[in-house]
């Protein structure tokens, strides 16, 4: 009855479920008081332990160990074990206590087993970056010039966009993926009394969100969609 129970992928996957859950409650701030979440964590990672020796003394080490879920399911119990020490061991480092908790999150990998068709999504996958590849090292390079041409312009205009060439860089991938492009020219009107500097301005970010974002990131995207539905077709 105890191995039927843990050779089922049903049963697993119900529990990884109720787990996922668990986590997803104990971090709300509201709900730290009740210790018995934590601990009833902490009983599920022992129950995936018990799974992983279940399964070890069923199909044997050689058999156990040929399965690539198997030993990806137990190194992701494995990695969240330091999570259990919490409850034995009164950790006065905050640090390590956070480390020791972020182990927990790990068990929720788990899910990626179940997704259907994965082999055939990762291949996809896979194929999609190989085709990309290229067009997303010219938007990377693309990004790098603007940004260093955009901070030599603009960092005494608007130091909060283009202060530094990591900000700026950020600020230029803002404006390609066209979230809140609009801010910016903005902004750099508020800061700036110069007619003509406001016109040029603005025809210049319209400018670089249309390379970047409406041509740019588009094709990355349809070259990336394209071959991810190849199988489909």
């Amino acid at each position: 009855m105890l191995k039927r129970f843990f050779l089922s992928e049903r049963n697993m996957m119900v529990a990884i479920g109720i787990n996922a859950f668990l986590i997803f409650l104990i971090y709300f701030p509201q709900l730290e008081k009740y210790r018995w979440l934590v601990l009833l964590d902490h009983f599920f990672v022992l129950l995936f332990v018990l799974e992983a020796i279940v399964k070890l003394s069923v199909l044997k080490p050689k058999g156990y160990f040929e399965d690539n879920w198997n030993r990806f399911d137990l190194t992701v119990v494995l990695l969240s074990l330091p999570s259990v020490a919490e409850a034995f061991y009164p950790f006065p480092n905050t640090s390590v206590l956070l480390i020791l908790r972020l182990f927990r999150l790990v068990r929720l990998v788990r899910f990626i087993r179940f997704v259907p068709h994965l082999g055939s999504i990762l291949k996809g996958l896979l194929r999609a970056l190989k085709s990309s590849v290229f067009v997303l090292i010219a938007l990377f390079f693309l990004n790098f010039l603007l940004a260093l041409l955009t901070c030599h312009f603009y960092r005494d205009i608007a130091p909060e966009y283009f202060g530094d060439p990591l900000l700026s860089a950020y600020s230029v991938f803002q404006l390609f993926t066209i979230e809140g492009w609009n801010e910016i020219p903005a902004t750099i009107a508020r800061n700036t009394d110069n007619t003509l500097l406001i016109g040029v301005s603005r025809f210049y970010f319209v400018l670089v969100v249309l390379i970047g974002g409406v041509f740019g990131m588009s094709l990355a995207n349809a070259i990336f969609v394209d071959e991810m539905t190849m199988d489909n077709t």
